[in-house]
């Protein structure tokens, strides 16, 4: 299956179906659709299909909880398509909304599917400030929709972005120092730690990175979730 850049070697979540075919005879959607609201502020099909499954997996009957979790999944995506490539390649890809495919039913990466060479972003701004657009395309309209549809507040959404992200960072990380690709390591610290100078990430927690770790300011709900506890970033962790 090809994939994006170097990125792929990460795992799974840095990875992208690339390639012709035709997404739509197999199942997929523009992602783009899954951002969108119905007329009554309900979630629309592709978005809600996918709370429900989430729900399903987790055993929850709170749709709340479901639509938190699904949000910090799909978050977790974005950024590390977006993080991967920066950081070994210093290139982010502009993978727009209306042109990148998904199928939720599928597991990363076959989950989304780029028909095509992806085209390097050449926007001004610098590493950082790429990232930043290429990732809030997507985190935005989601961000709304989410909190729209399902009641979840902004604050604990954009700690739920912060959170995916950290989670994005620890694991290329930790494989770029296991490689000796230390530059690499600092390129990815460097772009990742410049979102929390900017809102909507600069009050979502305190970021070190002596040891890496993260402190967010709000609760994803995981706890709610039968047998689901609290997360190691958590607030409520003592």
């Amino acid at each position: 299956m090809p994939t994006v850049g170097w990125a792929a070697e990460v795992g799974p979540f840095f990875a992208l179906r690339t390639g012709p075919g035709e997404p739509g005879a197999e199942g997929y959607a523009r992602i783009g659709e899954a951002y969108r609201l119905t007329a009554e502020d309900t979630a629309a099909p592709l978005l809600r299909g996918r709370v429900e499954a989430v729900a399903a997996s987790l055993g929850t009957e709170e749709p709340r909880v479901a639509a938190s979790l699904a949000f910090q999944g799909l978050a977790a995506r974005v950024w590390s398509l977006a993080l991967g490539p920066a950081a070994l390649s210093g290139t982010v890809y502009d993978l727009r909304p209306d042109q990148l495919w998904w199928n939720p039913a599928r597991t990363a990466p076959d989950d989304l599917w780029w028909p095509g060479p992806p085209r390097a972003k050449g926007e001004p701004g610098g590493l950082a400030g790429q990232l930043a657009e290429s990732a809030y395309a997507h985190l935005t309209p989601l961000h709304h929709a989410v909190g729209r549809a399902y009641r979840v507040s902004d604050r604990l959404l954009w700690g739920n972005a912060a959170s995916a992200l950290v989670g994005s960072l620890r694991v290329l990380h930790d494989w770029c120092r296991a490689r000796g690709r230390y530059e690499a390591g600092e390129r990815a610290l460097a772009v990742a730690r410049a979102q929390f100078a900017y809102p909507p990430l600069r009050d979502t927690g305190e970021l070190t990175t002596a040891p890496l770790a993260f402190r967010r300011h709000t609760c994803c709900l995981y706890y709610r979730v039968p047998g689901g506890g609290l997360c190691g970033d958590c607030v409520l962790r003592r």
